[in-house]
């Protein structure tokens, strides 16, 4: 007698699955991976988003977008590097060192309110004179600096045959020789809208010539350039 074998609904409902092209599992899994992982929430469970995903996602996305708008909109303003850029003449009473913090803190002191983080650079743009930074309380470090500057590279080289650049005068190729040394730009930190120098610490500009170039006196061009951020 033959046996009969039945199939049960389950058994054929697996049989149905397994008929199923893949194409269509494929192309419905990313769509709901994709929802699903930006409107799911601490403390639902994954079942709970089946079946409505998609409007769910769109909904949670929209609102977080509308709460914050202002909020990224601040923050990138803040993160934005912001350039101001000034330049100042200064004319020094003589040759030697002199002590120029407060004229650039004049010029820039409208800028550095917008800036809590930055840099500042200062440029000179003369081959003759020099920028540094040192001692801003005695003047007596500005009168030795410039003593020893002179015994470093002395104007006699101009007479001896040391140097063959001597058209200009005698002070003219040692004060090249100081402009290098020393150099002609700094860069200096910002922090909260002021210049991070030490307590003991100013800008000097170091005039190297006698006459300045060509017999044209001291006058000294500056240019002053602010970046930071707010």
């Amino acid at each position: 007698m033959a046996k009969k074998f039945g199939i049960s609904k389950g058994q054929r409902l697996s049989i149905l699955l397994l008929l199923v092209p893949a194409t269509v599992s494929l192309a419905f899994v990313p769509s709901t991976r994709h929802y699903f992982a930006a409107a799911q929430t601490p403390g639902t469970s994954s079942s709970s988003f089946i079946g409505r995903a998609s409007t769910t996602a769109t909904s949670v996305t929209s609102s977080t977008a509308l709460c914050n708008s202002n909020q990224v909109d601040n923050n990138m303003a803040k993160s934005i590097p912001q350039w101001f850029q000034h330049e100042i003449s200064i004319t020094a009473p003589s040759r030697g060192c002199h002590l120029i913090t407060s004229d650039v803190n004049k010029a820039i002191q409208s800028d550095m309110s917008n800036i809590k983080i930055g840099m500042a650079n200062l440029f000179i743009q003369h081959t003759s004179a020099s920028l540094t930074i040192n001692e801003n309380a005695d003047p007596d470090v500005r009168r030795d600096l410039e003593v020893a500057l002179n015994k470093i590279v002395p104007g006699k080289w101009t007479k001896d045959g040391t140097f063959l650049h001597t058209m200009e005068g005698e002070d003219d190729m040692p004060g090249h020789v100081k402009a290098s040394m020393m150099g002609v730009s700094l860069s200096l930190p910002i922090r909260n809208g002021r210049l991070a120098l030490g307590t003991w610490q100013g800008i000097y500009l170091n005039e190297h010539r006698d006459q300045g170039g060509w017999g044209g006196g001291h006058t000294r061009d500056i240019i002053i350039t602010l970046q930071g951020q707010s």
